[in-house]
């Protein structure tokens, strides 16, 4: 989900509780807040020796550990305030991925992408995954493609040696 479209989406549902499902089925705690808006540029060059360059907006979800009793979410016209004030000062990259970093006692930190969004009666609900890292010079490394490598675990027998 690119960041103008988190932010369409928290000003056609200003009223709605913002909820983040982590994982299946876990979700981000009523006690969340938004404690960090950033700006990333990526500026890389993959094992193949390829460069590459994009930008993310990753927004922070932290849960107040005073707060625990908290059962009311904040809304998505809050969050969008919150933003907005973000923007002022450093305005977002509309056009780029956005992602959110959260982390728990049972869930590692991790910047998750926007996988699904559900628009329930009182909730926007926005369901977060993670991606596998992947070697983005695989042809030029001799790394077989996913498929190749399907298919050389069917072919293989268990004692050949090309498994």
């Amino acid at each position: 989900m690119k960041t103008q479209e988190f932010l369409s989406l928290l000003a056609e549902h200003p009223q709605k509780n913002l909820r983040f499902e982590y994982t299946s089925g876990k979700h981000v705690g009523a006690n969340y807040h938004i404690t960090e808006v950033k700006n990333v540029t990526i500026d890389a060059i993959d094992c193949g020796g390829k460069s590459d360059f994009w930008k993310e907006t990753i927004v922070q979800l932290w849960e107040s550990p005073d707060e625990h009793q908290t059962e009311e979410y904040i809304s998505a016209g809050k969050a969008l305030s919150i933003l907005n004030r973000v923007d002022q000062i450093k305005p977002m990259e509309r056009t780029v991925e956005i992602k959110f970093e959260y982390s728990n006692e049972h869930f590692h930190t991790a910047q998750l992408f926007v996988n699904d969004v559900l628009i329930a009666t009182n909730d926007l609900i926005l369901k977060l995954g993670s991606e596998q890292t992947n070697c983005k010079a695989r042809e030029l490394c001799g790394i077989p493609s996913e498929t190749a490598l399907e298919s050389e675990k069917t072919a293989c027998a268990p004692n050949s040696g090309c498994c």
